[in-house]
Order: structure tokens, then C-alpha cells, then sequence
């Protein structure tokens, strides 16, 4: 079974759009494993404007499941990232003052840059996994990096899923298949959602787990926070 990490960032926008600790953001992490969910993802940016540096020491003494921590290796990134010590690092090329996420990694281009990172994470017993996209020549890239997975970036799947659903999944599905040729772990993220969760799971074998945040946070204010999570590991059965 595909794993489930749920992405906790809208959580902390909401909480700090008012100060104050409503939501409970260490609450709903808990809330998270507790359903049934099977990791936790943050993705805390220089600005803090969701998820501070402090959430993220607070939810190393609590999590259970697997923590993941996301974003650009900055230094500031990279010295939170070997203090806390999560199960999971994700490094995203995306700078500072991006909206969210929206390409993956030129493993080719950035080869020197990120062998240097991934090896130090690696010194301090932490998984690595990198974004990109389906690639053959980045996949590959990836790998001469030293990384232990990548994460699809799954916008464009996304994006053509409502107009052919075979179509968008294919490069995926081949690029899955690459990875786990040449020993890569595979992770995937970015606007999965109810309606194209299965058939994505289905079409690309062998995913090891998807991060999911925002459409799941949004399903949570219609069905609730639990029914939610366990409606999204329906899907990945």
C-alpha cells in the first residue's frame, strides 16, 4: 500500500492568520496519525508565513509516523533539517518568495550543488528524496546525485487528468518505472486529490507514498478532518 503524508502547511496559515494557537497545529498532527495517516509533511519557508522553524522542533518530540520536511537547502533550511533530524528530507528548487512548489529539480544543472547537500544529510542518517519531473535524463540525474527517491511532481498530471486520464498519467507511469530500475525510491506531490488519487496509484506501480496538503485540508472542511484522512487512504489501497 502507498503511503500517506499529509501536509499540515494550511493548517498553520489558518492558525496564524489570527495568532493564537486555534487551530492547534501539533493537535491536528496527532489528530492526522491517529485516523490513519502514515507520515506528516511541513514545508517551512524563510518567512514562516505557515509553518515556523519552532512548529517544526515541536513536532519532532511528537510525531510517531514518519516526519518529512520539505523545501529549499538554503543554509538556515539545512541546519534545521540536521538538528531536527526527521525520517525524511524533500528538497524543492523553488525560491523563497514561491506561492508553493511548481517544478522539479534540473538534476543535471544542479548536479555539484545538490551531491554536496544530499551528502550531508546523509551523514546525519537522513533520507533523502528530491522533486522532479518525468524526465528520463533528470530521473538519471538523480541518481548521480546520490538521492534515495524523487518525488513526481504531479501538477501536470493533474491538469490533463479532467481531459485524458490515460494521457497524463503515462510519463509517469514510465517514469516510476525508470526510477525503480535504477534504485530509486518513489514519492509523489502536487494537486493529487479525491478524483485523480486512485487512478494515479493504480497507473504508477511501485509508490512508496504521496504528500498530500491542500486538497485534503479543503475535503476536511466538508467531511471532516478524519473521515478525510481515511477517505484518502481508500484511494491508495
Amino acid at each position: 500500500m502507498t503511503r500517506l503524508s499529509v501536509n499540515i502547511n494550511k493548517i498553520a496559515t489558518l492558525r496564524n492568520a489570527r495568532g493564537g494557537n486555534n487551530p492547534d497545529l501539533l493537535q491536528v498532527a496527532k489528530d492526522c496519525e491517529i485516523f490513519g495517516a502514515q507520515g506528516i509533511t511541513v514545508h517551512p519557508r524563510p518567512d514562516e508565513r505557515h509553518i515556523r522553524y519552532s512548529d517544526v522542533y515541536s513536532l519532532k518530540k511528537l510525531v510517531k509516523t514518519e516526519f518529512n520536511i520539505e523545501g529549499y537547502p538554503s543554509e538556515s533550511f539545512i541546519r534545521l533539517v540536521t538538528e531536527v533530524k526527521p525520517e525524511q528530507v524533500t528538497l524543492v528548487p523553488d525560491p523563497p518568495e514561491a506561492l508553493t512548489s511548481n517544478a522539479g529539480w534540473d538534476t543535471v544543472k544542479n548536479k555539484d550543488f545538490l551531491r554536496e547537500i544530499i551528502a550531508e544529510f546523509k551523514r546525519n542518517n537522513i533520507r533523502t528524496s528530491i522533486f522532479t519531473d518525468t524526465s528520463f535524463k533528470i530521473i538519471e540525474g538523480a541518481k548521480l546525485v546520490g538521492t534515495d527517491r524523487i518525488e513526481l511532481y504531479t501538477e501536470p498530471y493533474a491538469i490533463m487528468y479532467p481531459e485524458d486520464k490515460d494521457k497524463a498519467v503515462l510519463p509517469f507511469a514510465e517514469a516510476g518505472k525508470l526510477a525503480k530500475k535504477i534504485g530509486l525510491g518513489l514519492n509523489a506531490g502536487h494537486d493529487l486529490d479525491l478524483n485523480n488519487l486512485k487512478f494515479f496509484n493504480k497507473k504508477v506501480q511501485d509508490l512508496d507514498e504521496v504528500s498530500i496538503g491542500h486538497a485534503l485540508i479543503c475535503d476536511a472542511l466538508y467531511f471532516g478532518l478524519q473521515n478525510t484522512v481515511k477517505m484518502y487512504l481508500r484511494e491508495l489501497l
